[in-house]
């Protein structure tokens, strides 16, 4: 079981930065692919970015592609989420996941394994 948990949520006004972390507890095959989704009440969890093949790879959903960096330092094993510019419609709770697959990280299959989350306020 991979174990993953999220910390630097919080309230923030529109236009201001976060950075979200997520410590993993092995950097293995299992962990291949690190990705963060986010989820608001009564919809389902949606990809935000994702970081594989070590950190040559990343991919962002299409609204916050130039405002979000995810980036991933393995010796410290945690993954990160910067995020600028946030709006009112970045909030949401944030999960870390994890998978030994990229699909995960491209949004073409859920993850094997998920954090608690993070929350993330965005006021206007």
């Amino acid at each position: 079981q991979v174990h993953l948990v999220e910390s630097g949520g919080g309230s923030v006004q529109a236009g201001g930065s976060l950075t979200l972390s997520c410590v993993f507890s092995e950097d293995t095959d299992r962990t291949y692919c690190m990705a963060w989704f986010r989820q608001v009440p009564g919809k389902a969890r949606d990809r935000v970015a994702g970081i594989y093949n070590g950190s040559s790879t990343t991919t962002y959903a299409d609204p916050v592609k130039g405002r979000f960096t995810i980036s991933r330092d393995n010796a410290d094993r945690t993954v990160y989420l910067q995020m600028n510019s946030l709006k009112p419609e970045d909030t949401g709770m944030y999960y870390c996941a994890a998978d030994s697959r990229k699909g995960a990280c491209l949004g073409v299959h859920g993850p094997q394994y998920w954090g608690r989350g993070t929350q993330v306020t965005v006021s206007s």
